[in-house]
């Protein structure tokens, strides 16, 4: 079933003709439904909600959508941005169009919370069910047909939103891969904006090889499984050409698809990157002297440290073990959704913990099956895939998990360490929490940024810069073993590591720079006038 839910305040009510049911709440009912509550369950709140919704009605308000691509990690960096935008100038209200795929069923239970807990500055819709196309044999290609197949759903919210009398709409936010969107906007006269959720390093490497292709006619193709190194702007040191993503060189045209929407970023009024100017001044920098590039906005990091709403058993478990262990001992290994290792491989790692003698968090999932568009699940018996007796011999010591709550692990005081798959909520959520990073890079852009953190700014320890897997294949470029892992984790738990002190300045300046007169709140600001100045 496909949920629409109205919690933006407005003296109107309109249909969407969407190929769905609908459940629709105008912004009244909501804000009955609220006091009722108040009243009838003891909901506490100072605010009146009656009164707050009257008032909104006579204030003229600007509307942005937001458009994240069907990915949870997208998703959630998207709706935490949308909050902070709100909490920043009251005169905005935002509708997040929630795309989703079959195969991707965090993105449903992520949605369940946000109806669950809802904003009057905000509306989640979500638009109408498309099924990826099995004719594509790449992901990207899949993914791309994917979104241009949701375009007149989007033209439909747009139309209601340009009809509304109480608000403007001013403009459109779509994640990086939705560029064809842009055209839609266009339809209407409105100014579109990209949101990069990754940082302002992979920004630049994006930019470089669409210029090398566009403008010098250089065929970038030559650098897969390259020796050569690049010099790229928004990097300190000269990259390893073969840390660059594979999307760049697929054969089934997704390397090209993804060049050109690079290539149309260009046409937007700016660029919303969650990265904050402290962490990554030379890359923002590097960005900001580009003028074929549009204005950056860096207002991170931008991050749900809360979670979900509810903790459930397991969670609650995994909480309760680390409040039994030290300050700062345990080394955490989690390797996002979409992280999962072969037989081989967690063997060699589960060695090595055992060999390092330290305490450890271990989320361990089940490959998705070869070939198929899957996210790894979780394991009904974990002796199955570890040597024989490890969880007896390290019951004292070690904890092996499935899906893991990692802000919640890395906020607690027992995390010591992180072994990562260094994509870029993860080295945020890292460097918000102080915490260390070991860096061991799976897929997408995650190996320019463990090169970002280790050769340029010196704030992680390398286990391995350059591991690379294929998702869909499940093909990993080598099996790492047992002795260059443990000596990785030695490195990273070593606390007379001055790698710890720079973490822990980092930490100071990232909790500064999203409040009043810090780096990230100002660019917020600027954008957000922006955007008001541009409504006629």
């Amino acid at each position: 079933m496909v949920v629409l839910i109205f919690v933006r305040f407005t003296s109107e009510r309109h249909d969407i003709c969407f190929s769905c049911k609908q459940i629709r709440y105008t912004w009244h009912a909501q804000a009955n439904y609220l006091e009722n509550r108040k009243t009838k369950v003891g909901f506490q709140s100072s605010i009146n909600w009656l009164e707050l919704a009257e008032k909104t009605k006579e204030m003229k308000t600007a509307e942005l959508v937001f458009v994240p691509i069907p990915g949870i990690g997208h998703l959630v960096s998207c709706v935490e941005l949308a909050k902070l935008f709100i909490e920043c100038d009251e005169r905005l209200s935002i509708t997040v169009l929630i795309m989703k795929l079959p195969f991707d069923p965090k993105v449903s239970s992520y949605t369940n919370s946000l109806v669950e807990t809802p904003n009057l500055h905000i509306r989640y819709l979500e638009l109408m069910k498309e099924e990826p196309s099995s004719q594509l044999s790449s992901f990207l290609s899949i993914l791309f047909r994917f979104i241009d197949n949701h375009k007149n759903c989007v033209r439909e919210v747009l139309a209601e939103i340009s009809n509304s009398v109480s608000s403007h709409l001013g403009g459109i936010v779509i994640d990086m891969f939705c560029t064809s969107l842009i055209d839609v906007a266009n339809e209407f006269g409105v100014p579109s904006y990209i949101f990069c959720p990754g940082g302002a390093g992979t920004l630049g490497v994006l930019f470089q090889l669409q210029s090398l292709r566009d403008d010098l006619n250089e065929d970038v193709s030559h650098y897969e499984n390259s020796d050569d190194e690049l010099a790229l702007p928004t990097y300190i040191n000269p990259v390893p050409a073969k840390l660059l993503s594979p999307a760049f060189f697929d054969k089934d045209g997704g390397g090209d698809m993804l060049l050109y929407q690079v290539r149309r970023f260009k046409e937007t009024k700016g660029i919303i990157v969650n990265t904050f100017l402290e962490l990554e001044s030379h890359s923002i920098q590097a960005l900001s002297n580009d003028k074929t590039i549009p204005p950056v906005y860096t207002v991170g990091p931008v991050l749900n440290l809360k979670g979900s709403n509810s903790q459930n058993q397991e969670t609650e478990m995994i909480m309760k073990w680390l409040d039994l262990q030290p300050e700062c001992s345990v080394v955490f290994l989690c390797f996002g959704s979409g992280g999962s290792f072969d037989g081989d491989q967690v063997e060699e790692i589960a060695h090595a913990l055992e060999r390092s003698g330290y305490r450890f968090l271990w989320s361990l999932r089940r490959p998705s099956p070869k070939e198929k568009f899957e996210f790894p699940s979780e394991y009904e018996n974990l002796d199955e895939v570890l040597p024989e007796g490890f969880l007896q011999r390290t019951a004292a010591v070690g904890k092996v998990i499935g899906w893991a709550p990692q802000a919640a692990v890395l906020s607690h005081p027992a995390a010591g360490g992180f072994v990562s798959h260094c994509g870029w909520n993860s080295i945020l959520e890292s460097v918000w929490c102080g915490v260390p990073v070991a860096t061991w890079p799976l897929y997408a852009e995650q190996q320019t940024n463990a090169f970002l953190m280790v050769k340029d700014l010196a704030t992680a320890v390398e286990i391995k810069i350059d591991f690379r897997k294929d998702l869909l294949l499940g093909v990993s470029s080598e099996t790492l073993t047992a002795n260059v892992i443990e000596r990785g984790i030695k490195h990273l738990m070593d606390p007379e590591n001055e790698i710890r002190e720079k973490v822990k300045e980092m930490k100071e300046k990232s909790r500064l720079a999203p409040n009043e007169g810090g780096s990230s709140y100002s660019s917020m600001k600027c954008f957000l006038e922006d955007v008001i100045d541009s409504i006629p």
